[in-house]
């Protein structure tokens, strides 16, 4: 039996990105039209400049997809687009492109939630994890545990009270004097730090698996306007700190977690699951209990189409398909 065909369109943010995977696990292409260096100046995405560039990018980035794939329009099974979260007018371009696309060509649609695709992005691994596991997303607008006993199958464990850990690590960016993307750019800064430099706080929540960020994030805002301009090593001490506060407290919650739900299989997904000390931390508190750890390569954290076809892919097995009038939802949730 041939394996199936999904071509994924993902508009959501600032990342115009088509992609073929085939049978759910093989990513055939995997294009992505950034616009990072276009918002940097702003520091952070415009909303109506990145809707601009959707525009302009959208069709050739899926001609570009299917060419390196191999494969025309016609030899795809379904169409599987991002529809939430996002911002509204970049979701709408991606949106109208594979509207079109899959009434032109009769072609199946399926709307994807883009949190879904982050984590779908995980199967597309080498080794894809085995269910029953816990998820930690980890991105710009989420933070989120949740418990999975197949694809789809979630229950909602904890998640953020304030900020999300990505918001966080832009903020703390902001603090010390980096621009955007924060995330990156902090976790560079911080090889040069010491962790231990900097007493910072860790919330604690009333719900176990909850996490709160926003009073670390004002602490470091206020350290770093305490001490006045803050010199190199400085900046770099803050940076180390403040990763290891965030880092630690998500390790230490996703352990609770797997082990209350009693899994053996550990996953992350989303933006902050590319950053190399979150990995090690939750590699270093998970191995002792015999927990394996799983994550997508990098390229398959952030924002991209890959991600988006693998979850259409199991939407699409499970008889799942989305009518013309499919629109955009900007607060989309996860569950």
């Amino acid at each position: 039996m041939a394996e199936t065909l999904i071509l994924g369109i993902e508009s959501s943010c600032d990342e115009t990105a088509a992609a073929v995977v085939a049978g759910g696990r093989r990513v055939l292409s995997n294009i992505i039209a950034s616009q990072v260096d276009l918002h940097k100046k702003y520091g952070g995405v415009v909303p109506e400049i990145a809707s601009r560039k959707h525009l302009e990018a959208v069709l050739p980035v899926i001609k570009e997809g299917l060419s390196a794939a191999g494969v025309t329009l016609a030899d795809v099974d379904a169409i599987a687009v991002t529809h939430g979260p996002g911002l509204v007018g970049t979701l709408l371009v991606g949106l109208s492109a594979a509207k079109a696309l899959a009434y032109a060509t009769d072609k199946p649609l399926i709307g994807v939630n883009h949190l879904h695709g982050h984590i779908a992005a995980n199967f597309l691994a080498d080794e894809p994890p085995e269910f029953p596991l816990v998820c930690l997303v980890v991105s710009g607008g989420h933070t989120d545990l949740i418990y999975m006993t197949g694809h789809g199958q979630m229950e909602l464990l904890g998640r953020t009270r304030d900020d999300a850990a990505g918001e966080a690590f832009d903020k703390a960016a902001r603090s010390v004097g980096l621009g955007y993307p924060g995330g990156p750019q902090v976790e560079r800064l911080a090889a040069f730090g010491d962790p231990e430099a900097v007493p910072l706080p860790q919330a604690r929540t009333e719900a176990p698996y909850d996490f709160s960020f926003s009073g670390l994030k004002t602490a470091v805002l206020q350290y770093a306007q305490k001490k006045g301009p803050l010199a190199d090593q400085q900046r770099a001490d803050l940076a180390a700190s403040f990763q290891r506060a965030v880092t630690g407290v998500l390790a230490d919650k996703t352990l609770k977690a797997a082990r209350a739900m009693g899994v053996r299989q550990v996953i992350m997904a989303g933006g902050v699951a590319a950053n190399g000390a979150l990995r090690r931390a939750m590699g270093e508190t998970l191995a002792p209990h015999g927990i394996r750890l799983g994550f997508p390569p990098p390229v398959l954290c952030t924002d991209n189409a890959a991600m988006i076809a693998a979850a259409g892919h199991y939407l699409y097995e499970a008889g799942v398909r989305s009518n013309l009038d499919l629109n955009a939802i900007p607060a989309l949730g996860l569950l």
